[in-house]
């Protein structure tokens, strides 16, 4: 089992979805968790009590990542619980779909202000908790940001930035020890997404005939990945992307 042991994670958008299962897979690697919401106190609650319940660590901290003062929240409350931080997880973010003639600024700026823009907010607040040793900052991203569907160009464009962000920050950041890496799932069979029909959709369908693995993915599909990726056993992976998609591109 990747051993993270002492380590501090901190995992945005953690109350439900990929984000649930990545919080749970860092603490059953040892790793102390903040599981951050924004709305779903109960789903955060649940996932810190099914931590807790396993013999890990873990707190609830409320933040729209998309706000500067919230963000300083979450990384106090980090703290205060834990004393440091070692990993971020940048999982929160928004996907709406639209035609060209329907795009609005508030579809644009709804998305890359958390997609993009709270990414960097956590980001930047999360390193000044990192210690000389360094630490490790892992963004999930999206097939989109190559894949680029109709209808997507919004989305596609905000993941398409994690991934440039991930490449620059990697460099940037090398330097410090602090290493940054994306992940960039197919399509993952989620709340959010049963909530928009998808995963009992004709779309489901056509996806799943273009995958060579034959089906979409489920959130524990992600997890270990994540948990590998911020272990001391990925220690020269930085500025990297990783497509967890089943082969679909």
């Amino acid at each position: 089992m990747t051993n993270l042991k002492n380590k501090v994670a901190v995992v945005t958008g953690a109350s439900k979805g990929i984000g649930a299962a990545i919080a749970k897979q860092l603490a059953a690697s040892g790793a102390s968790v903040v599981v951050n919401y924004a709305s779903s106190k109960a789903g955060a609650e649940q996932v810190a009590g099914e931590i807790t319940a396993a013999g890990g660590k873990a707190i609830t901290a409320q933040a729209d990542v998309s706000k500067g003062a919230e963000v300083l929240r979450l990384f106090t409350a980090a703290k205060e619980a834990f004393g440091q931080v070692d990993i971020l997880v940048n999982n929160a973010g928004v996907y709406e779909f639209a035609p060209l003639e329907s795009i609005t600024e508030e579809h644009y700026h709804r998305q890359f202000g958390l997609n993009v823009l709270g990414l960097l907010l956590t980001t930047q607040e999360a390193v000044k908790h990192m210690g000389p040793e360094g630490g490790v900052i892992i963004n999930i991203s999206s097939v989109v940001s190559t894949y680029t569907p109709p209808n997507g160009a919004v989305y596609s464009a905000t993941k398409a930035a994690v991934d440039a962000i991930t490449k620059s920050l990697g460099k940037e950041l090398g330097s410090r020890g602090i290493r940054v890496i994306s992940i960039n799932p197919g399509m993952v069979e989620t709340e959010g997404a049963h909530a928009q029909g998808i995963p009992d959709s004709d779309f489901r369908k056509m996806i799943e005939a273009q995958t060579p693995l034959g089906r979409i993915g489920q959130p524990q599909d992600i997890a270990p990945a994540v948990a590998f990726l911020a272990s001391s056993d990925a220690s020269w992976i930085t500025g990297e992307t990783l497509y967890i998609s089943g082969g679909f591109r």
